[in-house]
This record gives C-alpha cells, structure tokens and sequence, in this order.
C-alpha cells in the first residue's frame, strides 16, 4: 500500500513541470510577469484553503515571532515565480526545470557557508555531474554561444537559489512547530497582497474577454494544477513515505514533464548530447538526495 503514495510527488513533479505551457500561454496573450503571479497566487488561495480545513483547523493559528520567517519564505516564492518564469519563456522548457532542479546543490553551498555543514566528496561528485549536465542540456558543445540565451540560464539560476532559500527558511519553520500548509497559506496571502499595486487588471479583463468561460477555467487550472495542488499532493506524501524519497521522485518527474510538454507542444527535441545531460543531471540529483537523506 505504501508503494501507491509514491504517485504522489511523482504527480506533483509532474504538475510543477507543466507550468511553462500556463506561463508561455499567459505571457503570450499579454500577461506581464507580476499581473501573472499575482493570479497564480491569489487563486491558489482557496485549494489551499479548502487543505487546511480538511486538514485541521488549527493550523491557522501562528505566533507572530513566526511572521519574519513567513516573510522570507513569500520573497523566496516570488523571486522563483518571476526567475522561473522568465526561464521558461527563454529557453527549453525542460532545460528551465533542470536549472531549478539543482537548487540541492544551492542548499549544500550556503549550509556550508552560513552554518558550516560539511560538504563530502560523494556529494561534490555528485554536484560535478549535475553541472556537467546542465552543461551539457544548454547544447553549447554543439553550438555556438551565440545561440544560448544567457538570461534565460541566469534565471534559471536565479530560481534554484530562491529556491534552495525557500527551503531552508521554511525547513526553520516547520522547526518551530509551523506546517507546510500554514507557511504556504500566509506566504501566499503576503505575496497577493502586496502584488496589487503593480498589476494590471486591465490585462486581466483582456484576457478574460477573450472567452470569459474559457479563460476563467484556465486561470484555475493554471494556479491549482501548477502551484496549489502540486505542494498539497507532495505534503500529503510525506505522511506516508520519507521526505528523502519524496523529494527524490518529485525533482526527477518535474524536468521528465516539462521535456515532454515542451517536446509535444512546442517541438522542443533535444539532441542525443542533451538528452542524455539530462539524464546525468537527474541521476546526479537523485544520487544526491538520496546521500542527503542518509547523513
């Protein structure tokens, strides 16, 4: 029975990888980046809600000693909205995930810098290879430089780091007693809130106009099923199978999805040389949460 919960990040990751077909469609119909996140979150705020009523109702409740770390954990959630996104929108949708993917290897780097974790030579091996994947998933050893949208790698990046921030702060708050589901909820109420001033409602009523019906059905679509339900099904999974394992099948489905969204709806086909950085940055990964979970 335990072995059917494995689905669980594994439709998660999948979920999480097919936000580059919402975000592409959303920014070619007029949608600028923050009138974007500002609909991901704001909508993501009743499947959310609608998770913690089903979960306990008690998860509302924080102490304010709690509000910074909810702070750092929203910033760290746009800045990887907008690096991601940015990402997605200028280079392979599976090369953006596998960038976003390395955030592993960020978290090691600043837990040695910050708090003085060692760094071993098994997961420095691994962190070689998984560079030397994504190396080989930008295609530069077959083209030129010149073809490689730098600002599109630089995001990706960018995502993996706020990424890897994310995770330690609110690792540090669920330290203090807080649930996943309560530091996503009041993280994402920060972030929608502040994202009213800057966005565009106008594009907003655009884009609806277009087929009111329509539109509205993927704007839901695209905030449940690419943020919201993704860190509800892989929080659920973690009742049941360890977090190591979780996370090991969660980072391996998302870039998997994103290159076959990104091979079927865009043509996206990577050459044998890529594909197969693929598959070394995924198993480099995978051998490194894995050791991380062991020590």
């Amino acid at each position: 029975m335990k072995k059917l919960y494995l689905i669980l990040p594994i439709l998660a990751g999948f979920m999480f990888g097919s936000s580059g077909v919402f975000v592409r469609t959303l920014t070619q119909n007029g949608i600028d980046s923050t009138t974007l996140l500002f609909l991901r979150f704001s909508i993501a705020i009743l499947p959310i809600l609608i998770a913690i009523f089903l979960t306990d109702k008690e998860l509302f409740k924080i102490d304010l000693t709690d509000i910074p770390l909810f702070l750092v954990c929203a910033m760290c959630i746009v800045g990887l909205n907008i690096c991601y996104n940015d990402s997605m929108n200028t280079v392979p949708l599976s090369l953006a995930a596998v960038l976003l993917s390395l955030a592993p290897i960020y978290v090691l780097i600043l837990a040695y810098i910050f708090f003085g974790e060692k760094i071993t030579s098994k997961k420095l091996i691994c962190m070689a290879l998984a560079i030397f994947g994504c190396i080989l998933m930008t295609g530069v050893l077959e083209t030129s430089l010149d073809n490689i949208p730098l600002f599109g790698i630089i995001s990706g990046i960018g995502a993996g780091v706020f990424w890897a921030v994310y995770l330690m702060s609110s690792k540090k708050s669920i330290e203090r007693g807080n649930h996943t589901y309560t530091i996503l909820f009041y993280s994402v109420i920060f972030i929608s809130i502040t994202l009213i001033p800057f966005t565009s409602f106008s594009q907003i009523n655009t884009f609806i106009s277009i087929n009111p019906a329509l539109t509205a059905l993927f704007l839901i679509v695209h905030s449940t099923f690419s943020f919201a339900l993704p860190y509800i099904l892989s929080t659920l999974s973690l009742k049941y199978i360890d977090s190591g394992v979780s996370s090991i099948f969660m980072s391996g489905a998302e870039p998997f999805a994103a290159l076959i969204f990104g091979f079927l709806i865009y043509s996206e086909s990577p050459t044998l040389l890529m594909f197969c950085g693929f598959l070394l940055t995924i198993i480099a990964m995978t051998f490194l949460s894995r050791k991380e979970n062991a020590n």
